[in-house]
């Protein structure tokens, strides 16, 4: 028996809050967690849109039902079947989604970059795999991948608004890993600014619209 792979293409889908357009101001390319989907976590996302903020949420190109056969449809950016090529596909995916949405906005827009769980590993792969411009990136409830080299690329994320926020009754993020990353971040020299919340494995609004808050103050 031998495997073998061959390139197809796929009719990806995401969602928007906001117009694209030259006034606005801020991008936000938000990428949900593992059995979701991209329709909702952008919801949690609609104080976000004041006329000068844009919000972009793909959708992982893996859906299934979350209860086996039938129920709720979810999906998923990646998992340990071919994990190369789907790295490789929602890589390129998330990049022509990016420069599709540039070409209307104007060049100084300030670029967030969101994960929440499995979407922090996400957008943290596709950087390291393409290198876009962006200002900001926030990790909820999520960590750097430990199996990639950071510190060969330090200069490109020093001048960078890196934070990570997570809850403190998260029931996987246990003291372990958190003491795991705590480490791969100061091997990497990566200055990340830590934030944490009451609550669990969520996505809090308050505190989410406070840290939009909080950024907008850097402007």
């Amino acid at each position: 028996m031998e495997e073998h792979s061959l390139k197809v293409s796929r009719t990806a889908r995401y969602y928007s809050l906001g117009k694209a357009g030259k006034h606005i101001k801020n991008l936000w390319i938000v990428c949900h967690g593992y059995g979701q989907l991209a329709s909702r976590i952008i919801q949690k996302f609609d104080a976000f849109d004041d006329g000068e903020t844009l919000i972009i949420a793909p959708e992982g190109l893996s859906r299934f039902y979350w209860e086996g056969v039938t129920g709720m449809v979810a999906a998923s950016w990646m998992t340990k079947a071919g994990r190369l090529d789907e790295i490789n596909d929602y890589a390129n995916y998330l990049s022509l989604l990016y420069e599709k949405t540039l070409t209307s906005l104007p060049d100084d827009v300030q670029i967030c970059l969101f994960g929440f769980s499995q979407g922090c590993a996400t957008q943290v792969r596709w950087i390291m795999e393409k290198f876009p411009r962006f200002h900001h990136l926030i990790l909820w409830a999520g960590f750097f991948p430990e199996d990639l080299d950071y510190l060969p690329h330090q200069p490109y994320f020093s001048d960078k608004d890196i934070r990570l926020i997570y809850g403190t009754e998260d029931q996987f993020l246990t003291p372990e890993r958190l003491e795991m990353h705590k480490r791969l971040l100061e091997v990497n020299q990566l200055k990340v600014k830590v934030k944490t919340f009451k609550g669990k494995h969520l996505i809090d609004r308050e505190e989410l619209n406070e840290m939009n808050r909080s950024i907008k103050e850097l402007e």
